[in-house]
C-alpha cells in the first residue's frame, strides 16, 4: 500500500504528469486569487474614494508571473476576471476590471522582463497605477469625462495598495525559497513552455 501511494505522489508531483501538474496549479491559483477577490469585495471600503481598494488578489497574478511567465499569469488574470463576474459582478464590472487588469498586466509584464522581476514592490505599484488608468478609460468610454477629478487619488492609492500588495508577495516568497517550493511552482508552470 505504502509503495502504491509512494508511486502516485511521484507519479503527480515527481514530474510524469507535467501537464496535469501545471493545471492544477493554475487551477489552485485561480482558486486562491478568486477567493482573495470575494473576500476583499465584502470588506467595506477603507477610504470613502470610489474605486479604492487593496487589489490583494493581484498579489497571486503577480506571484505568477515572477515565477511562472506571462501565459500562465494571464490565463489565471482571465479567468479570475471571468469568475469573478459570474460570482460578485455585473458587465460593467467586467469591463472596468478587464481594461484594468489587462493595462497592469502589461505594465508588470514590462517591468519583469526589463528590470528581471525585482523590485517586487515597485514593479506591483506600477501595476496597481496601470490599473486605476485602465479603469479610468473604462469609466471615461462608457460613462462620463467628470470622473477623471478621481484620477490623482486612485493614482496616489495604487501607489500605496502596489507597495503593500508587492512587499507581500516579496515575503512570501522568501519564505517558500528555503524549503524548495518556489523552484517547484517555477519548473511546473514554466514546464509546460520550455
Amino acid at each position: 500500500m505504502r509503495n502504491k501511494r509512494s508511486t502516485m505522489t511521484s507519479g503527480l508531483f515527481g514530474g510524469r504528469n507535467k501537464c496535469v501538474q501545471r493545471m492544477v496549479l493554475m487551477a489552485l491559483m485561480t482558486a486562491i486569487s478568486l477567493t482573495i477577490f470575494v473576500v476583499e469585495s465584502l470588506i467595506p471600503p477603507v477610504v470613502p474614494i470610489v474605486g479604492v481598494k487593496l487589489g490583494l488578489a493581484n498579489m497571486v497574478t503577480l506571484f505568477i508571473l515572477l515565477n511562472g511567465g506571462w501565459r500562465p499569469a494571464l490565463a489565471v488574470l482571465f479567468a479570475r476576471l471571468v469568475l469573478s463576474t459570474i460570482f460578485v459582478g455585473q458587465m460593467m464590472s467586467f469591463i472596468f476590471s478587464l481594461c484594468g487588469g489587462l493595462l497592469a498586466f502589461a505594465a508588470m509584464a514590462l517591468l519583469t522582463r526589463l528590470m528581471g522581476g525585482r523590485p517586487v514592490w515597485f514593479i506591483s505599484a506600477c501595476g496597481a497605477v496601470f490599473h486605476n488608468i485602465g479603469q479610468m478609460v473604462a469609466a471615461v468610454a462608457f460613462l462620463t469625462p467628470v470622473v477623471l477629478a478621481y484620477l490623482p487619488y486612485l493614482l496616489i492609492a495604487g501607489c500605496i495598495s502596489g507597495t503593500l500588495t508587492g512587499w507581500l508577495v516579496d515575503l512570501f516568497m522568501k519564505k517558500m525559497e528555503p524549503s524548495g517550493a518556489l523552484s517547484t511552482v517555477h519548473t511546473v508552470l514554466e514546464g509546460g513552455h520550455s
